[in-house]
Parts: structure tokens; C-alpha cells; sequence
């Protein structure tokens, strides 16, 4: 994973704004109704040539194709997985279950984003290759044309697809997570495999508390977590760690997160999970505070942080002294060749629906580029 001793390298956690022929075509994929596979391919790689061109022109240094042909970065598998079917209900947020008006108004907001989020109820195995071969095909093709030498594929962790996709055949959560980690280990290596660094996507580690295992304790919690990490790390066993990524958060939701479970309760799992970056939400108001933990929690050896320095859940533009000075404060803790600057969560992470506006979304990533120049030269002296 390249890092630098020169200056602050910036990239994301992974899903942009899809464009409105993106967006119909994950809709009519996932709700089986008829569409053109040629149309398809074509409309997702005309896509992802022009989301990477737009990452370079903000700045970006580690790109991705922005989750453009999965329709979330959770629900996807049903596509590629076997043993998933039909739909079932969204656990509200604790925290927005106490506000029916507030919940009630976000459910209105959502209600064209309307995704299928199956249940299992067979033996889980992988079903169809194709949709993970052609992501990687454009992702390669568009990183050549634009002369790019490093960009990430986001996949979805096993703790996450339970989170989602509830268990109704498996005896266990532990039987559950097992059948999870060997069907998604293939994608996992593939993605490596092909030169790419590999993103695990995480939630089911601090959004789970307060969403689908709102009803354990902190302790119960925890445990469950436990075998969701050993699970992935399972998954992960035969790749080099300094090629994957993990990201966690709380939810990507702009509401009161009262109930969100601290970093430091999850912190000692994500040191035990195998990935090397460690993408921690840092900039939004209920976890900016937590920067202080590494003044005295210290960053494992074989990891580096690549802690959010934009607030990915409002429409404000974060300025760039602000983002430098959210870098800077990490880089002063841990080290300034041990930091890479990105974002709380993503920008698309679900296609058609997200609280930042796409056109906002690139005034961001403008700004945390522009940021982490300035905390360059005040870290470096340059």
C-alpha cells in the first residue's frame, strides 16, 4: 500500500455519485426487470472512466471506480451469491427509531431508493464471476487511460452482509459468518490478485451496535463482533495485509447517533483484524472528538490510519486550513508517514440516494486535497 514520507496522500472510502443512467440500470438489475447487458456494460464503463477522471482532477492519489455497477455496497452479493431471497424489513437506527417524526421524514426522502435486502435461506456459495471480472476489467482499464497507478475496490465484509441480510437457514451466527468468509474469500483474492488494493467494508463493527444488534448488550455485542473479525480475517488468510484496506463507521446518516458505541470499545478489534489501513470516521460532530485517542492508544506497528477528514453527511464544504489542521492533529499522534487523509464514509453509498449532493460531493474532495497540501508543508516544513 503506497504511503509517502514526502507529503499526505488523500483518497476516499469508496462510493461516488452514480450518474441518473447508473442509477436506472442498478434499479432495473435489482428489481429484475428487463434491461440491455451490452447497454450495461457500456453505460458502467463510460462511468467509471469519467469518476476516476473527476477523483484526479480534485486531487485524489488513491482512487476508486465508486462502487458505480453495485446498486449498495452491502446488497450487491445477491447478485453474485447463492442462497439469498426476496426482501426483508430495515431496522431503523436505534437513534432514529426514538424520533418517529424524524424517522418518518427520512423514510419519505428514501422511498424511490428502493432496494431489495433478501434474507438467506440456503447454502451460501458463489453464483455468477462475471459481475466481479468485468469490475475489475473497467477499474484496470480506466486507471491505464488515466495513467494512475493505485486504486482500491470496495467489497463488502461477512459481519456487514449479516447486518443487511438476515439469517434464516444457518444454525448459528458463527455458522452464518463461516459460510459467509468462504464464499466471499474468492472475491477477496481475486481483487488482490489482480493488482488492486482491496477495501473490506466494515459497518457491522460500530453501525451494527445500534442497528441490527441494538437489542445486545455492549458485552453480547462485542462477542458477536469477535467472530464477525475472525470470520474476515478467515477470509483474508492467504493475502498480504499491506494490500487491503477496512473501513468502519457508524452509519452514514445525518441524524443525532446518540447511540453510537466509542472507538475505543471497537479499537482493540480492529487491531486484531488482518487489513493494514484502518479508515475511521473522524471528522463528523459525534466522533471528531475521538482524534484524542491516539494520544495515548498507539497505532500498531503493521498498521497505518487513514482517518475521515470530511464529513460525509452534510452539504457543507469542509475549508482547507480545517481539513489540514484534522490531518496535522493525527500526523502530530501517530506519525506523518503513518497517515493518509479521506473521508468518514462514502459519497454513493446507495445508488440514487445519499445527503451530499454529487456536484458538493467534488467541492470536497477539491477541499481535501487542498488540505492535505497545506498540512504537508506544515508537517514537512516546506
Amino acid at each position: 500500500m503506497k504511503t509517502s514520507t514526502e507529503r499526505i496522500l488523500t483518497t476516499h472510502v469508496g462510493s461516488l455519485p452514480r450518474p441518473q443512467a447508473v442509477v436506472d440500470l442498478l434499479f432495473a438489475q435489482d428489481r429484475g426487470e428487463p434491461y440491455d447487458p451490452n447497454d450495461f456494460d457500456r453505460v458502467m464503463g463510460d462511468a467509471v472512466h469519467d469518476i476516476i477522471r473527476r477523483q484526479i482532477d480534485a486531487g485524489v492519489d488513491i482512487v476508486s471506480d465508486g462502487e458505480t455497477s453495485k446498486i449498495s455496497y452491502a446488497t450487491y452479493i445477491r447478485h453474485r451469491l447463492t442462497g439469498f431471497e426476496g426482501d426483508s424489513a430495515r431496522p431503523t437506527p436505534r437513534d432514529i427509531d426514538e424520533l418517529p417524526e424524524y424517522r418518518d421524514m427520512l423514510v419519505a426522502q428514501g422511498a424511490s431508493a428502493k432496494y431489495l435486502r433478501p434474507i438467506c435461506k440456503g447454502p451460501i456459495q458463489v453464483r455468477n464471476r462475471e459481475p466481479l471480472r468485468k469490475d475489475i476489467a473497467r477499474m484496470k482499464e480506466a486507471l491505464a487511460s488515466a495513467g494512475v497507478a493505485e486504486g482500491f475496490l470496495n467489497a463488502v465484509s461477512p459481519g456487514t452482509v449479516a447486518v443487511f441480510q438476515p439469517n434464516e437457514y444457518y444454525p448459528s451466527h458463527e455458522a452464518y459468518m463461516e459460510a459467509l468468509a468462504e464464499a466471499m474469500r474468492e472475491e477477496y483474492e481475486t481483487i488482490v490478485q489482480s493488482g488492486l488494493l482491496l477495501q473490506v467494508d466494515c459497518p457491522d463493527l460500530a453501525m451494527g451496535r445500534h442497528s441490527r444488534f441494538r437489542d445486545l448488550s455492549d458485552e453480547e455485542f462485542l462477542r458477536a463482533a469477535e467472530i464477525q473479525v475472525e470470520a474476515l480475517n478467515h477470509a483474508l488468510a492467504n493475502l498480504p495485509p499491506d494490500r487491503i484496506r477496512l473501513h468502519i463507521c457508524w452509519g452514514n446518516y445525518e441524524g443525532p447517533h446518540t447511540y453510537d458505541i466509542p472507538l475505543e470499545m471497537v479499537l482493540p478489534l480492529l487491531f486484531k483484524a488482518r487489513p493494514m489501513a484502518l479508515l475511521i470516521e473522524g471528522a463528523n460532530p459525534r466522533h471528531e472528538h475521538e482524534w484524542e485517542i491516539w494520544a495515548t492508544q498507539e497505532l500498531p506497528d503493521d498498521k497505518v490510519l487513514a482517518p475521515g477528514v470530511l464529513d460525509s453527511s452534510c452539504n457543507f464544504v469542509e475549508h482547507p486550513e480545517l481539513v489540514a489542521q484534522r490531518i496535522v492533529r493525527y500526523a502530530n499522534l501517530v506519525g506523518r508517514e503513518r497517515v493518509i487523509a479521506g473521508s468518514d464514509c462514502g459519497f454513493g453509498t446507495f445508488a440514487g440516494f445519499g445527503p451530499v449532493h454529487p456536484s458538493i460531493c467534488w467541492l470536497k474532495l477539491r477541499a481535501l486535497a487542498e488540505g492535505a497540501e497545506i498540512a504537508s508543508a506544515k508537517l514537512w516544513g516546506k
